[in-house]
């Protein structure tokens, strides 16, 4: 008799906690696909973008990283970054291998396609969009913030994020595994940088609110100061569907364990706090709450509990 095929996850997302998470996910028995953002200008990714006209690597790269399954000295030499004072600072060898490979085969997915067999990825890396992408805010006094980059540093309050150029066309296996899926998982991450610019590649967004499979959206542990100041975790799930204009998501996992006082006082500076949640306030939105102790700390920096979160996750998925 044949074995049951491997249920199908995506996750979508981008920035630190999609990569921290997915070092999870990843020892599980499940047909893993990451859908990454592409909408990044800063630092080493920038500069390539900017020179060699390729979508971004670094969050790719940072997934790459975290489904590979190569030895440890391989992953940090992927990940070393560069600290000369020439033309190379800054800039990840993994960026610039991702670049080389793009320049060969004449092709950005061809080239994470590539990359991921050199790592022996688990799993199937991404890109949201398979061109450079501008993120573009609308603040709340109508002025406009263009590049990921920027838009935390302007001061004001985000009314809305959309994307340029507005024909993005996402790449076929990108689509075909959302149909498939049997669990989306929306975040961790920063929400209108890292989140949103995914969903609002078209098809993407239409397909997730579409897809026959459960959705769940891991909270942010903290806000964030020119992103989220004062969001709960209702704002969060409402900032979603105001840019989608669908309300999809069936379950919330947000973090119930108090965090210590020494480290909001670190964060504080930061401008932010721990995500208040409302239960009642979700409920009503018609979300099932899972409300667990999924926090960790790695020198003063909070992170998500790898491990805890994707058990939890793995138990979401519905049985076939």
């Amino acid at each position: 008799m044949m074995n049951d095929p491997q249920p199908k996850v995506v996750i979508i997302g981008g920035g630190t906690g999609l990569s921290v998470l997915l070092r999870g996910l990843k020892r599980h028995p499940i047909d893993l696909t990451a859908i990454v953002t592409v909408a990044d200008d800063g630092g080493s990714s920038g500069r390539l973008r900017n020179e060699l006209n390729i979508p971004p690597p670094g969050d790719i790269r940072n997934v790459l990283a975290a489904l590979s399954d190569v030895e440890p000295l391989v992953e940090s030499l992927f990940q070393h970054r560069f600290s000369t004072e020439n033309e190379l600072y800054g800039h990840a060898l993994g960026n610039l291998m991702i670049a080389a490979l793009s320049s060969i085969t004449g092709d950005f997915g061809h080239a994470i396609q590539e990359m991921s067999r050199v790592l022996n990825v688990r799993g199937k890396v991404l890109p949201a969009a398979n061109e450079s992408v501008i993120l573009h805010a609308e603040m709340d006094d109508q002025s406009i913030v263009s590049g990921e980059s920027k838009i935390p540093y302007s001061e004001k309050k985000i009314h809305r994020v959309f994307l340029t150029p507005e024909e993005i066309k996402p790449l076929p296996e990108t689509i075909r595994a959302i149909q498939e899926a049997d669990l989306i998982i929306i975040g961790p991450g920063s929400l209108y940088t890292s989140i949103l610019p995914n969903l609002l590649v078209p098809e993407i967004g239409e397909e997730v609110c579409t897809a026959k499979a459960k959705k769940v959206y891991i909270c942010n542990l903290m806000t964030q100061a020119g992103e989220t100041l004062d969001f709960t975790a209702a704002d969060h799930v409402r900032a979603i569907y105001d840019h989608m204009k669908c309300s999809f998501i069936d379950t919330i996992l947000v973090n119930k364990e108090p965090i210590p006082d020494r480290i909001q006082e670190i964060y504080k500076e930061e401008m932010a706090k721990p995500v208040v949640y409302d239960v009642t306030k979700l409920e009503s939105m018609g979300l099932n709450t899972i409300i667990d102790d999924i926090v960790t700390y790695e020198d003063s920096i909070i992170r998500h509990d790898t491990a805890k979160v994707a058990e939890i996750l793995v138990r979401l998925i519905p049985k076939r």
